[in-house]
Formats: C-alpha cells, sequence, structure tokens
C-alpha cells in the first residue's frame, strides 16, 4: 500500500474541516477518501480525496455514494495524469457533478472545473492565497491560503 505525503494529507484534512465547517445543518454531506463514488454510466468506483453530496438518494447508502456535486482530488506525481484525463472523463458522466478541483501539492495552486449550463466545463485555476474559492451549487467559500493552512514552508 502506498502512502501519502504530508502535504497530501494535510490538504485533504483541511479541505474536509472547511467544508465540514460550512456545510453544517444543511443537508449536504462531505465525505474524506474511504467513501467510495460510483460511476454508474462508467460500470465503475472511485475514491477520491474529498466528495460532497446533497442528494437525498445517497443518504440510505451506506457503502458508496452516486450522486456527488463536488469531487477533489490532490495530486500526487504518480496519480496526476490520470486524475487529470482518465478519472475526470469518468467523473463527468456524473449528472450530479458540478465541480472538481486538482490540489497541487507543491505549489499553491487550484485548478477548477465546473461545468457549465451547456454542460461544457470551464477551467479558472486558482494559485493566490487571497483568493476565494467557492464550489458551484454549495454555500460555501473559503480563501486559498485557508487551503494550504500549515501545508507549504
Amino acid at each position: 500500500m502506498v502512502s501519502a505525503s504530508d502535504a497530501h494529507v494535510t490538504l485533504s484534512g483541511n479541505l474536509f474541516f472547511l467544508l465540514k465547517q460550512q456545510l453544517k445543518g444543511l443537508p449536504c454531506k462531505p465525505y474524506i477518501s474511504d467513501m467510495k463514488i460510483q460511476v454508474e454510466k462508467s460500470n465503475a468506483y472511485f475514491y477520491p480525496d474529498i466528495s460532497v453530496t446533497c442528494d437525498k438518494k445517497d443518504k440510505n447508502n451506506k457503502l458508496f455514494k452516486q450522486h456527488p456535486i463536488f469531487i477533489a482530488e490532490v495530486l500526487s506525481p504518480s496519480t496526476e495524469a490520470f486524475d487529470r484525463g482518465e478519472k475526470f472523463k469518468h467523473y463527468r458522466q456524473l449528472d450530479s457533478l458540478q465541480t472538481y478541483w486538482l490540489i497541487d501539492t507543491e505549489t499553491m495552486q487550484v485548478d477548477s472545473f465546473t461545468r457549465t449550463e451547456q454542460n461544457d466545463w470551464l477551467l479558472h485555476s486558482y494559485n493566490d492565497g487571497k483568493q476565494q474559492l467557492s464550489i458551484k451549487g454549495l454555500d460555501c467559500s473559503f480563501l486559498l491560503a485557508d487551503l494550504y493552512e500549515d501545508v507549504l514552508a
């Protein structure tokens, strides 16, 4: 089993913490890496670093979720190409998915892909700690610097 880097674990934990705080009392629930996502159209399952579902249909399914609104992957050198390519190809088949983040562990950089009304994916890159990150469909936002707290020297 391959272990994650300190930066990977800290970024995942920071994002989960920020989401958990802001989604408290709402019907949306964040999950960390042990909750799998089923992409039924691909007949595939994945374990994203962070996901959020707001769909009532996911509430009763205790082993996996099918309707995430948000997925984030924390990049590592061994998975970056797959996360950007093949995995994102599968995730795009999730009708519920509105935002997909790729979070860099070596520099302060988040690539945010947001689904448009035309079902295209718009890329916006964040690389300034003072930038406000928000997630389409979720009433939450935070500074990029807060996501990277305790990560970069």
